[in-house]
């Protein structure tokens, strides 16, 4: 485990921030709201660490730390040396960057810079966010947005609560996938047979991707299913839930049986955004 901590910010408009690959990532975004600074206030309430957050180019809620990372600080296994990767270097796209590609294994992210600007708004381009704020006459603060986002994943299971057992997932198990127009042609025939309409989301059609929540609820996988010890959480059809006593083993064959379904059906093999670590 990466332990180094440590933030520091210098600059007013862009405010450069610089953490530590171990502080946890929610408690360093909402420092940077309290600073009011604008760029990864939707990103609010994801677990996990800083220096995680570039391996997969994480994203919610409209934004991605690609869109606010400066640079990467890494120790590069090859020769040992002390490295500063540019946004660039890191062939950033969506959930993945060379450190979970083509230079896995290759280096250790210590300390991960962001470039904020201060005083922005806040971005309210995401469906669930603009329906939270629906009606309201005044742009919301970056610290009221940071807070509509914990809610609206507490809402989905995605926020760890105490006592709460949808909570006990990876999170998003499959990725939207990124289809090429004859595919998403070919996907949009197959919902008409049906009598089914792909749903629209601007933030999805810009790169004509697709909601894997629907193609798995539209498989047969619908919130709350149960397979035994394992089953889709009841609040977030893509969380794959541990019922109290199921091994690694078990929701692998959930995810795979939910890959082999939503392809039979609608010929889209959906990619596990969590990383297997001994299978």
């Amino acid at each position: 485990k990466i332990a180094i901590t440590g933030i520091n910010h210098e600059g007013h408009h862009p405010v450069r921030f610089g953490a530590g690959a171990g502080e946890d990532w929610d408690q360093f975004v909402a420092l940077t709201v309290q600073h009011n600074c604008a760029g990864i206030e939707c990103l609010s309430g994801i677990p996990g660490s800083v220096g995680g957050t570039p391996v997969q180019n994480v994203g919610a809620y409209g934004q991605e730390v690609s869109q606010t990372i400066d640079s990467v600080q890494v120790l590069d296994l090859k020769d040992g040396q002390e490295r500063e990767l540019l946004k660039d270097d890191c062939g950033f796209k969506y959930r993945t960057s060379i450190f979970n590609t083509t230079e896995r294994g290759r280096y250790i992210i210590l300390r991960v810079n962001f470039m904020l600007t201060h005083g922005d708004p806040p971005h309210i381009a995401y469906a669930d966010l603009q329906k939270y704020f629906a009606g309201r006459s005044t742009t919301p603060t970056l610290a009221a947005t940071r807070e509509a986002v914990r809610q609206i994943r507490a809402s989905k299971a995605m926020l760890i609560v105490a006592g709460d057992e949808d909570c006990r997932s990876a999170g998003s198990f499959f990725k939207n996938p990124v289809l090429s127009s004859p595919q998403y042609e070919q996907l949009k025939l197959r919902a008409e047979t049906r009598g089914l309409q792909i749903p629209s989301y601007p933030a999805l059609e810009a790169q004509r991707k697709v909601s894997a929540a629907w193609l798995v609820e539209h498989s047969g996988y619908v919130k709350g299913y149960s397979n035994g010890v394992v089953g889709i959480s009841r609040k977030h059809a893509l969380a794959i839930v541990n019922r109290g006593s199921a091994h690694a083993a078990d929701v692998l064959a959930l995810k795979d049986q939910i890959q082999e379904r939503v392809q039979e059906i609608w010929g889209i093999r959906l990619e596990a955004e969590p990383v297997m670590v001994g299978f």
